[in-house]
């Protein structure tokens, strides 16, 4: 670990300091907090006694050889979360007096892993909570997994002949799928079927909606989007659906307008445009009976409860009123019967039960500590760069003018620039190039010194803070377990799980173990706006300094890839218990690097083999010993039984 020169350190900092410099008090609702040691902890909600030390757990779960880096699901976050969902809609229910009932769905691609599926089908079966599936593979899934033979199963995505059959034969297991046709060629795949089988599906239709989206995926919705048919596409639909005689067999309608919808203004005007069509479906004979009005439920990551694509300006509470109230009002204008409404919230139920912990390796920072040496014989470029640090020093600025700073900076700055010219010409020795950069981070770090937080911001001085601070290893892979960070710049809520009794008086960001230059997390939750970096404590010689990734249980697992070879890391499932003790679960081990390899065809046998060969070779020729060859066998069959993850 490297030294940290702290710039003010604060003797008197409070947990209520760190509430304010993480925001923890907005983007953790009811479940993450700061305790009285300091340390994050875990409570279920509001009304629950229940609560857990995350940094405590962390060390007991280290203590029995599991390794970091770790996932962490809490299960009864994720109870909690489908209970208020449910809860939301039969509220609605009540307050507009709808004259049916919500049941929903878990689209399963959200998150695939067999242990969370089994607890939402557990946990949501007093509501006949089902599934939603995109492929044949997640239809196998479903057709395994649901038993409630009153839960749906909304069969989406691109259908050929045998998911088709599949779906439809699955009816007579007791399974209720709905095959919801989202392209055109799909009707005529479907009416073959039906002949062949001579047994009949439940249909849906999915409609194009012309109402616009927003957020990261607004371009993802309308005239161009990947799925769902164009009014004269569905008018078309039903004509071929009548022709075959199974135009009694569609119920539902279904429509989608993108995930993490941040404005509840969109929504609406999507369910009152989707509402119309349900109305006209059924007036052109269908007997329609469900309405899936898809994802796109938002989560506030930020807290800031606003239309930023990191937050929503809508409750739960909010999103089912307009779901139950708008649907109602067009249904009742034109005498239809109120529909079974349907939802696909999969962020919004499975986000906050995960929690990712890594432990910092290391840091690294400019060096701001510099002797200075005789001015004898110094080039000019290092007596300008000294004597721009004695002016530093010695200056008493007003608060309202900063210009004699930023002068002395830009000043700085130029110097160094003027030694970069010089070494390439071959003016400067390597040594002196060293001096002048060290010269040049001890002007910003006396800027840094003499500045509070307001000031450093100014436009000509904002540089400073970047160029002295840290970057912490972390031990993890973004591309393998926060992919959505780097593939569409997702911000989740970061924070350390422990020392929050103490001033974080460093600023940094965050560097992984794979090789590639997009391997960082640098932009982080700052009250509704994104910051390059975060205030971090400096990491303590023999303890580990353990950091966690919030709401990030949907879609990382499932889109994260093999970067380097990183393969899964540890999960842990936890019940807490009534006396604030908890009970692991399940433990899903992490990929050893054997398993890895294994996946893209690598025998370990025939790789240890090869390299045995070779130290046969290398033995014959007397540049290896036999004892260092079987030393070098020993390390790597050990290391092919281990995590490709670094561990103490």
């Amino acid at each position: 670990m490297t030294n940290f020169e702290p710039k003010k350190l604060n003797k008197n900092w409070t947990i209520d300091d760190s509430i304010s410099a993480y925001g923890i008090n907005k983007w953790g609702d009811k479940y993450f907090s700061i305790n009285s040691h300091g340390n994050i902890s875990i409570t279920p909600n509001r009304e629950s006694k229940k609560t857990i030390d995350l940094f405590k757990l962390v060390k007991e779960i280290k203590s029995r050889e599991i390794n970091l880096p770790l996932i962490i699901r809490f299960n009864d976050i994720l109870k909690e979360r489908i209970t208020e969902l449910n809860n939301a809609f039969l509220k609605a229910i009540e307050t507009y007096d709808y004259k049916n009932i919500y049941q929903g769905v878990f689209p399963i691609k959200c998150n695939q892993q067999k242990n969370v599926l089994e607890k939402i089908i557990e946990y949501g079966d007093h509501w006949n909570f089902g599934l939603e599936v995109g492929s044949k593979s997640e239809l196998l899934i479903g057709l395994s997994l649901l038993e409630n033979q009153k839960s749906l199963l909304i069969c989406n995505g691109y259908k050929d002949k045998k998911y088709i059959e599949t779906a439809i034969l699955a009816r007579k297991l007791g399974k209720k799928p709905i095959i919801v046709i989202e392209q055109r060629d799909e009707v005529q795949r479907i009416i073959e079927v039906v002949k062949d089988l001579r047994a009949t599906p439940i249909l849906g239709i999915r409609s194009k909606l012309s109402s616009k989206s927003s957020g990261r995926w607004g371009k993802s919705v309308g005239d161009n989007s990947k799925f769902g048919l164009s009014i004269p596409e569905i008018m078309l639909t039903i004509k071929e659906l009548k022709k075959a005689n199974l135009i009694n067999e569609m119920k539902l309608l279904h429509f989608h307008i993108g995930s993490q919808i941040s404005d509840i203004s969109v929504i609406k005007d999507a369910l009152q445009e989707a509402s119309q069509i349900f109305v006209e479906l059924s007036k052109l004979g269908a007997p329609m009976k469900y309405i899936d009005v898809g994802g796109g439920l938002g989560i506030d990551f930020d807290g800031t409860k606003t239309s930023s694509n990191t937050s929503t300006n809508y409750s739960l509470q909010n999103y089912a009123n307009d779901v139950i109230a708008t649907v109602k009002d067009s249904c009742e204008v034109n005498n239809i019967q109120h529909p079974i409404i349907i939802s696909e919230s999969g962020r919004a139920i499975i986000s906050h039960c995960s929690v990712l912990i890594f432990n910092v390796l290391g840091t690294s920072h400019v060096s701001s500590q510099v002797n200075i040496f005789d001015q004898k014989n110094q080039s000019l470029i290092i007596t300008n760069l000294i004597a721009t640090l004695n002016q530093l020093k010695n200056l008493t600025h007003q608060k309202e003018d900063l210009s004699e700073i930023i002068e002395l900076w830009n000043d700085a700055k130029k110097f160094k620039e003027d030694c970069l010219v010089a070494f390439r010409l071959g003016f400067i020795s390597l040594e002196i190039r060293a001096y002048a950069e060290e010269l040049t981070w001890a002007c910003a770090k006396e800027i840094e010194n003499q500045l509070d937080s307001d000031e450093i911001i100014h436009p000509d001085l904002s540089e400073i803070t970047e160029t002295l601070a840290s970057t912490y290893y972390a031990n993890l892979s973004v591309f393998k377990s926060i992919p959505d960070t780097w593939a569409i710049d997702q911000i989740f809520p970061i924070i350390p799980i422990h020392r929050h009794l103490e001033e974080p008086f460093c600023k940094g960001n965050f560097a992984d173990l794979t090789c590639d230059s997009d391997g960082k997390l640098n932009k982080f939750i700052d009250n509704g706006k994104i910051k390059s970096l975060l205030n971090l404590h400096p990491p303590e010689e023999d303890n580990d300094y353990l950091i966690g990734i919030f709401m990030a249980g949907a879609y990382q697992e499932a889109l994260g890839n093999f970067h380097n070879l990183f393969g899964n890391t540890n999960v842990i499932h936890i019940d807490i218990n009534e006396d604030n003790s908890y009970k692991i679960k399940n433990i899903i081990k992490e990929n050893s690097k054997s398993e890895i390899l294994e996946l893209l065809d690598y025998s370990s046998g025939n790789l240890v083999e090869s390299i045995r060969v070779n130290t046969e070779y290398a033995i014959n020729n007397k540049t290896l010993t036999i004892e260092e060859a079987r030393k070098l066998i020993d390390q790597i069959e050990t290391s092919l039984r281990k995590s490709s993850y670094l561990s103490e």
